[in-house]
């Protein structure tokens, strides 16, 4: 287990601005790598009201369990646990946590015994330094949807988003603050849910 503060601008992009983005730092097809999200929380959505969230990450054959906590200065702090494949696997298919992040979660008042996988999301990534931080170009595939965001990871918030925000009007792309992965991906599912 490990842990460590992220701090997080993000922004979301249009198809064109993606392309743009990629075209204007080079990145070729083979800059690119897959990862896949798997989402967890509470039939009741018990993480996400505490702004909190649960994932298993699958990225170059590697499992990672990570329990990402909302700090008051908005910043994450994010619990890493490795996972063998059939860790990971007992996990997707409903075998209870146990262990570190079961703890941290009763610690939130949550039974981890509750926690059920709710679905998962495809990224291609580019990542490359910039600027005293990283990069993160993505492009995202979940519930039949599809969008593309600009992160940038930085140590500190305000420097970070001045530079961040200097880049993007440099591309002439507007700032259009993004919520994270997951909170997009149960919106699509609400979006959905409410359809049938």
């Amino acid at each position: 287990m490990h842990q460590e503060v992220e701090i997080e601008l993000k922004n979301l992009l249009t198809a064109a601005e993606f392309a743009a983005v990629r075209a204007a730092f080079r990145l070729d097809d083979g800059a690119f790598f897959r990862q896949e999200n798997h989402y967890f929380d509470t039939p009741s959505f018990a993480l996400k009201e505490r702004a909190a969230a649960l994932r298993i990450r699958a990225k170059e054959g590697r499992f990672t369990l990570t329990l990402k906590q909302t700090r008051a200065d908005g910043a994450l702090l994010e619990t890493h646990v490795p996972l063998t494949p059939s860790e990971a696997e007992a996990l997707l298919t409903g075998v209870p946590l146990h262990g570190t992040i079961a703890a941290l979660l009763a610690e939130l008042g949550i039974d981890p015994s509750n926690v059920r996988h709710f679905g998962s999301l495809v990224t291609e990534r580019a990542q490359w330094p910039y600027e005293g931080g990283t990069l993160f170009l993505d492009r995202n595939f979940y519930l039949q949807s599809e969008d593309y965001e600009l992160e940038y990871e930085v140590d500190h918030v305000e420097a970070g988003e001045k530079r961040f925000l200097r880049l993007l009007e440099a591309l002439g792309i507007p700032r259009r603050p993004a919520p994270n992965k997951i909170a997009r991906f149960y919106a699509r599912m609400k979006e959905m849910e409410e359809r049938r």
